[in-house]
């Protein structure tokens, strides 16, 4: 039996090398994100998802992004009320979207996503969309890291509940 290493372990290996809070989003992110028009319908919105095997749209509007698609939309808000294939993408996106600046740390991303609860993050330089952080890429990331970078994100988390929850605040 052969064990391949998925081609992302390269990439997290060498930065499983420096400190976590040195690792930014734009290291982690996709830089191939799949938008649509605002214009378009669910059909040619999950026929676009299926071409090109994503999970997520960005809903695009005079150049700007004004919402997400993702796959758990359609499953979720297209079955639950019915709307015909037809329908505009705009009533199931999930709008405001929710962004991060590549710039910033990937304890950032993990922040907003699990603030947010959501599983996908457009990565915005300004009004332009240059990459796409997901869940996946962070525990992918996570799964290479060493044991004193697990104890300091540990340690942040901690740190978030405790102020959350303090009343001294």
């Amino acid at each position: 039996m052969v064990f391949l290493n998925p081609p992302y372990i390269e990439k997290y290996v060498s930065l499983a090398m420096s400190e976590a809070k040195s690792i930014t989003i734009a290291d982690v992110m996709s830089r191939s994100v799949i938008s649509i028009d605002s214009s378009a319908t669910i059909n040619e919105a999950a026929k676009m998802m299926e071409d090109t095997k994503v999970g997520s749209l960005v809903i695009m509007e005079n150049n700007e992004p004004m919402g997400i698609v993702t796959d758990r939309d359609f499953a979720v808000k297209v079955a639950a009320h019915a709307y015909p294939i037809s329908s505009p993408i705009k009533q199931i996106m999930s709008s405001p979207v929710f962004a991060v600046d590549p710039k910033d740390s990937v304890r950032v991303a993990a922040d907003v996503m699990h603030e947010r609860k959501v599983r996908k993050l457009p990565v915005l330089e300004g009004k332009e969309v240059v990459g796409m952080i997901t869940s996946t890429d962070l525990v992918n990331m996570l799964s290479v890291c060493v044991e004193e970078d697990m104890r300091d994100m540990y340690f942040h988390s901690i740190a978030k509940i405790y102020k959350e929850y303090s009343p001294y605040n």
